[in-house]
Protein backbone atom coordinates (compact mmCIF):
# COMPACT_ATOMS: atom_id res chain seq x y z
CA UNK A 1 0.00 0.00 0.00
CA UNK A 2 1.74 3.16 -1.17
CA UNK A 3 0.44 6.41 0.15
CA UNK A 4 1.63 9.76 1.43
CA UNK A 5 3.23 8.26 4.54
CA UNK A 6 4.64 5.05 2.95
CA UNK A 7 3.20 2.61 5.47
CA UNK A 8 4.77 -0.82 5.14
CA UNK A 9 2.45 -3.38 3.62
CA UNK A 10 2.49 -5.78 6.58
CA UNK A 11 1.25 -3.11 8.97
CA UNK A 12 -1.30 -1.93 6.42
CA UNK A 13 -2.75 -5.45 6.18
CA UNK A 14 -2.92 -5.74 9.97
CA UNK A 15 -4.68 -2.38 10.25
CA UNK A 16 -7.12 -3.32 7.48
CA UNK A 17 -7.97 -6.50 9.40
CA UNK A 18 -8.54 -4.45 12.57
CA UNK A 19 -10.84 -2.10 10.66
CA UNK A 20 -12.79 -5.10 9.31
CA UNK A 21 -13.17 -6.26 12.93
CA UNK A 22 -14.80 -2.89 13.80
CA UNK A 23 -11.63 -1.74 15.56
CA UNK A 24 -11.40 -4.80 17.81
CA UNK A 25 -7.87 -6.10 18.27
CA UNK A 26 -7.71 -9.86 18.74
CA UNK A 27 -4.87 -11.57 20.58
CA UNK A 28 -3.36 -12.62 17.23
CA UNK A 29 -3.52 -9.06 15.89
CA UNK A 30 -2.18 -7.70 19.17
CA UNK A 31 0.83 -9.97 18.85
CA UNK A 32 1.43 -8.76 15.33
CA UNK A 33 1.22 -5.14 16.49
CA UNK A 34 3.66 -5.51 19.36
CA UNK A 35 6.81 -3.56 18.82
CA UNK A 36 9.96 -5.62 19.29
CA UNK A 37 13.21 -3.81 20.00
CA UNK A 38 14.63 -4.98 16.67
CA UNK A 39 11.99 -3.22 14.61
CA UNK A 40 11.26 -0.36 17.02
CA UNK A 41 12.31 2.40 14.61
CA UNK A 42 10.56 0.96 11.56
CA UNK A 43 7.26 0.22 13.31
CA UNK A 44 7.34 3.54 15.21
CA UNK A 45 7.59 5.44 11.93
CA UNK A 46 4.81 3.30 10.46
CA UNK A 47 2.63 3.92 13.51
CA UNK A 48 3.19 7.67 13.22
CA UNK A 49 2.20 7.44 9.57
CA UNK A 50 -1.04 5.66 10.45
CA UNK A 51 -1.73 8.10 13.29
CA UNK A 52 -1.28 11.09 10.96
CA UNK A 53 -3.43 9.49 8.29
CA UNK A 54 -6.23 8.69 10.74
CA UNK A 55 -6.04 12.12 12.40
CA UNK A 56 -6.33 13.69 8.97
CA UNK A 57 -9.30 11.45 8.20
CA UNK A 58 -11.00 12.38 11.49
CA UNK A 59 -10.40 16.06 10.74
CA UNK A 60 -11.97 15.61 7.29
CA UNK A 61 -14.98 13.93 8.92
CA UNK A 62 -15.33 16.83 11.38
CA UNK A 63 -15.27 19.29 8.47
CA UNK A 64 -17.87 17.23 6.59
CA UNK A 65 -20.10 17.11 9.69
CA UNK A 66 -19.85 20.91 9.98
CA UNK A 67 -20.66 21.29 6.28
CA UNK A 68 -23.67 18.98 6.61
CA UNK A 69 -24.89 20.80 9.76
CA UNK A 70 -24.69 24.11 7.88
CA UNK A 71 -26.57 22.57 4.94
CA UNK A 72 -29.21 21.19 7.33
CA UNK A 73 -29.62 24.61 8.98
CA UNK A 74 -30.03 26.34 5.60
CA UNK A 75 -32.63 23.82 4.46
CA UNK A 76 -34.49 23.97 7.77
CA UNK A 77 -34.64 27.76 7.49
CA UNK A 78 -35.88 27.51 3.89
CA UNK A 79 -38.63 25.06 4.89
CA UNK A 80 -39.67 27.35 7.74
CA UNK A 81 -39.83 30.40 5.46
CA UNK A 82 -41.83 28.54 2.81
CA UNK A 83 -44.31 27.33 5.45
CA UNK A 84 -44.63 30.90 6.77
CA UNK A 85 -45.44 32.12 3.25
CA UNK A 86 -48.08 29.44 2.79
CA UNK A 87 -49.59 30.36 6.17
CA UNK A 88 -49.75 34.00 5.11
CA UNK A 89 -51.47 32.97 1.87
CA UNK A 90 -54.08 30.96 3.81
CA UNK A 91 -54.64 33.92 6.17
CA UNK A 92 -55.20 36.26 3.21
CA UNK A 93 -57.17 34.00 0.82
CA UNK A 94 -58.66 31.42 3.15
CA UNK A 95 -58.45 27.63 2.85
CA UNK A 96 -57.66 26.34 -0.61
CA UNK A 97 -56.89 23.12 -2.39
CA UNK A 98 -54.52 22.12 -5.15
CA UNK A 99 -54.69 18.84 -7.03
CA UNK A 100 -53.10 16.80 -4.25
CA UNK A 101 -52.90 19.07 -1.20
CA UNK A 102 -55.27 21.01 1.01
CA UNK A 103 -54.10 24.16 2.76
CA UNK A 104 -55.76 25.53 5.85
CA UNK A 105 -55.09 26.45 9.45
CA UNK A 106 -55.72 24.87 12.82
CA UNK A 107 -55.56 26.44 16.24
CA UNK A 108 -53.09 25.40 18.89
CA UNK A 109 -52.03 26.79 22.22
CA UNK A 110 -48.85 26.81 24.24
CA UNK A 111 -47.74 28.33 27.52
CA UNK A 112 -45.10 31.04 27.64
CA UNK A 113 -43.32 31.64 30.93
CA UNK A 114 -41.61 35.01 31.30
CA UNK A 115 -39.78 34.30 34.58
CA UNK A 116 -39.48 30.78 35.99
CA UNK A 117 -38.10 32.12 39.28
CA UNK A 118 -41.31 34.04 40.03
CA UNK A 119 -43.49 30.93 39.77
CA UNK A 120 -44.85 29.21 42.90
CA UNK A 121 -43.13 25.87 43.60
CA UNK A 122 -46.22 23.89 42.57
CA UNK A 123 -45.65 25.08 38.99
CA UNK A 124 -41.94 24.26 38.87
CA UNK A 125 -40.02 21.14 38.09
CA UNK A 126 -36.68 21.16 39.80
CA UNK A 127 -33.92 19.05 38.31
CA UNK A 128 -30.83 18.38 40.40
CA UNK A 129 -27.66 17.07 38.85
CA UNK A 130 -24.76 16.10 41.04
CA UNK A 131 -21.22 15.74 39.78
CA UNK A 132 -17.85 15.41 41.41
CA UNK A 133 -15.69 18.51 41.76
CA UNK A 134 -12.56 16.74 40.56
CA UNK A 135 -10.31 19.77 40.95
CA UNK A 136 -11.26 20.22 44.60
CA UNK A 137 -10.86 16.48 45.21
CA UNK A 138 -7.43 16.47 43.57
CA UNK A 139 -6.34 19.50 45.60
CA UNK A 140 -7.52 17.81 48.83
CA UNK A 141 -5.82 14.51 48.00
CA UNK A 142 -2.62 16.29 46.98
CA UNK A 143 -2.53 18.14 50.30
CA UNK A 144 -2.80 14.84 52.21
CA UNK A 145 -6.50 14.83 53.03
CA UNK A 146 -8.41 11.57 52.57
CA UNK A 147 -11.52 11.64 50.40
CA UNK A 148 -13.59 8.47 50.69
CA UNK A 149 -13.79 6.56 47.41
CA UNK A 150 -11.31 8.81 45.62
CA UNK A 151 -7.69 8.48 44.60
CA UNK A 152 -5.29 10.09 42.19
CA UNK A 153 -4.48 7.84 39.26
CA UNK A 154 -1.23 8.53 37.46
CA UNK A 155 -1.32 7.95 33.70
CA UNK A 156 1.45 7.72 31.21
CA UNK A 157 0.47 9.46 28.01
CA UNK A 158 2.21 9.35 24.65
CA UNK A 159 4.03 12.52 23.66
CA UNK A 160 4.95 12.87 19.99
CA UNK A 161 7.21 15.73 19.00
Amino acid sequence: MNNLYAINSELALILKEIELNDGEITDTLSGKLEIAEADLMNKSESYISVIKTKESFVSAIDEEIKRLQDLKKKNTNLVSKLKDRLLEAVKIYGDFETGTHKFGTRKSSSVEVEDVNSLPNEFKTIKVTESANKKAIKDALSSGKAVKGCSIVESLNLKIS
